[in-house]
């Protein structure tokens, strides 16, 4: 192996609670029911994605442009929610390992659905330390599609099967693969059964034993 592409949230940092305290508080405000099980349905799955999700339990049927006005307001929710994010914030095992890998010598990418994906690594302080990175901004096409993971391929000029994804969710996994790559499935995804690797996180793992 490469090259290593990591998924960012659930993998090295977790603002899944960001993410559901914003959706909830626009379910709210649009009268739409939505609780923790539904928000299990939006890991891995791009913004307008999951919008559609929530908007399942709508009594009104929005138009394009109403869902664009939507989104964008639960994005400036989730901003607000994560403005005190610091490194401190990453999840265990994430930086050791990022650590261990580049001292060995191995490409490391992210592959995001994510479209604030820089805002996060910037206020983490580690966006410097990856070869590529690949968000939701530079996609057509979010989880399971291979497409994050396949540019993430591209831009580090390896090929697919010279890549581990170390994701936490199915979505994730199953993108993985797709592209044709080995995946480590972490937290939730440890179980899944296309994953070639496992293990609860990062945390008291070493990284290099999968590449």
């Amino acid at each position: 192996m490469k090259a290593v592409i990591f998924d960012l949230d659930g993998v090295l940092v977790s603002t899944d609670e960001y993410h559901f305290q914003a959706w909830k508080q626009l379910a709210n405000e649009e009268n739409i029911y939505f609780d923790r099980k539904i928000n299990e349905r939006l890991r891995g799955v791009s913004r307008m994605d999951s919008l559609e999700i929530i908007l399942e339990r709508s009594r009104i049927s929005y138009r394009a442009e109403e869902k664009k006005t939507l989104a964008s307001r639960k994005n400036g929710y989730y901003i607000s929610n994560i403005e005190n994010l610091t490194p401190n914030d990453m999840l265990p095992g994430a930086l050791v390992s990022i650590n261990r890998l580049k001292e060995a010598g191995k490409l490391i990418a992210i592959g995001s659905s994510s479209k604030n994906t820089l805002l996060i690594l910037e206020k983490l302080g580690i966006k410097e330390y990856f070869d590529a990175i690949v968000d939701g901004n530079q996609i057509k096409n979010s989880k399971p599609d291979p497409e994050v993971f396949l540019l993430g391929a591209e831009k580090m000029n390896v090929k697919p099967e010279e890549c581990l994804v170390v994701e936490d969710a199915a979505s994730g996994v199953e993108a993985g693969k797709s592209a044709g790559m080995k995946v480590l499935g972490v937290g939730s995804a440890k179980n899944h059964p296309l994953a070639d690797y496992r293990a609860n996180s990062l945390a008291g793992i070493d990284i290099l034993k999968f590449v």
